[in-house]
């Protein structure tokens, strides 16, 4: 079986008053802490990791707040679409082709 391609993809989170930012989502389990984030001298967080072409859902964990709803203050990665969760939220959604 061959092992699926993966593409570098940038994440990025604007959260200038911030300590600490992570990314959670499929590509993690979810883990609220497995992928920090560094901060830019911007105000805004940035990691690139590689993830295998398909779906995927995500997101930011702000000061061990998960945020950035559709419209917030807070919104980031203008090409991502959303998905309504089970928790009355929405995640955000990255489509790799």
């Amino acid at each position: 079986m061959k092992k699926p391609k993966s593409k570098l993809t940038e994440f990025s989170c604007r959260a200038p008053e911030a300590q600490a930012v992570f990314l959670a989502g499929t590509f993690n389990e979810w883990s609220p802490d497995a992928t920090p984030l560094k901060r830019q001298i911007d105000g805004h967080w940035r990691t690139t990791l590689p993830l295998p072409h398909g779906h995927h859902e995500f997101k930011f964990i702000v000061d061990g707040q998960w945020c950035c709803e559709p419209g917030s203050k807070d919104e980031a990665q203008d090409r991502s679409g959303y998905s309504q969760n089970p928790f009355g939220t929405m995640n955000r959604v990255l489509e790799l082709s």
